[in-house]
């Protein structure tokens, strides 16, 4: 069996707040900045690559990259 690996990049200079990204992640990837509230990664190996957060994104401020790893044979 193949393991996911994925990437979410948020680019913070567009990222507006608005908190969509947040809300719509199933796996409850991103969590919002003390402070700012902007997203941020909180749990990548939680990370489907399901894209709700490119998605949805108003401000095109998520990327997300999924990579296929091989399974370790064991």
């Amino acid at each position: 069996m193949k393991r996911l690996r994925a990437e979410v990049l948020i680019e913070e200079a567009r990222c507006r707040s608005c908190g969509i990204c947040i809300d719509v992640c199933p796996t409850q990837v991103l969590v919002p900045m003390p402070i700012t509230k902007k997203a941020a990664v909180g749990k990548i190996e939680k990370c489907t690559a399901c894209r709700l957060c490119e998605v949805l994104c108003p401000d095109w401020a998520v990327t997300v990259y999924a990579a296929h790893e091989e399974a370790a044979h064991v």
